[in-house]
């Protein structure tokens, strides 16, 4: 992460057997990076997802003060190699949502939640080949989080849309021109956004970890990754929800 050179794989005698054992490892990166945890992502929300990286389920994720971009924002390349974008519906809490033994219910979730917003996530992962990483190492490696815009809050009228079936249009745009349009739903999401905001806050809380007013979640692509190229600029259209773009890299001559 601070050098931005790919590995193969952790050592052996560091490498994570399990989903615990990669948590305990991505739990020292604060400390070692010496950042501040802004937020939480989630990654494979969707069933292709998941197959694409071969886990069971979702992976959760530290977002990094660092990792956080303004709209309009040149988003630097270094370090990524996956070079795709990722429109996401994002929430962030209004107050503590502390750890413990019983599940969260979805509606306990939402009254901690004060706004929901769209946001761009460009993904990123330490591992030369992240596809057959494996479910432990990934999850080491930050659950491939990368670099993040948020836009602005939506109204509170999002909280009466059915947000499975809210459709989200995406556009990469190179040297003026549209180069790639894409679409997706809340649907591509655990099903619902929503309900992959429950699911983080029940594996964080699985561990021991509550969530803190004033921090994000970024609950995973609504739709198939948009590959981008330095100087593309990104447009995500979440409708009545707002937009969000970025620039990712360097501008076109």
């Amino acid at each position: 992460m601070r050098t931005g050179r790919p590995i193969d794989a952790l050592p052996e005698a560091c490498r994570p057997a399990s989903r615990d054992a990669g948590y305990a490892i991505q739990a020292r990166l604060s400390s070692a990076l010496c950042d501040e945890v802004v937020g939480w992502k989630i990654a494979a929300t969707s069933q292709g997802g998941q197959k694409h990286i071969g886990v069971d389920g979702p992976l959760a994720g530290r977002i990094f003060k660092r990792q956080v971009h303004p709209q309009h924002d040149i988003v630097p390349t270094w370090g990524n190699r996956m070079k795709v974008a990722e429109p996401e519906f994002a929430f962030g809490f209004g107050r503590d949502i502390p750890a413990r033994s019983a599940p969260y219910l979805v509606d306990e979730v939402l009254a901690a939640v004060d706004s929901m917003r769209p946001a761009i996530e460009l993904p990123a992962s330490r591992f030369a080949d992240f596809v057959n990483a494996g479910e432990a190492q990934l999850i080491a490696d930050n659950s491939c989080a990368g670099r993040f815009v948020f836009g602005a809050p939506a109204s509170q009228a999002w909280r009466s849309i059915d947000l499975s079936r809210h459709e989200v249009r995406a556009r990469i745009d190179r040297n003026g021109r549209a180069v790639a349009q894409s679409a997706g739903t809340g649907a591509a999401v655990l099903g619902d956004p929503r309900i992959a905001l429950t699911w983080l806050v029940n594996e964080l809380s699985r561990l021991g970890i509550g969530l803190c007013a004033g921090q994000l979640v970024s609950t995973g692509t609504c739709m198939t990754p948009l590959p981008v190229e330095p100087g593309d600029g990104v447009t995500a259209d979440f409708g009545a929800l707002g937009l969000v773009r970025l620039q990712y890299g360097e501008r076109s001559a």
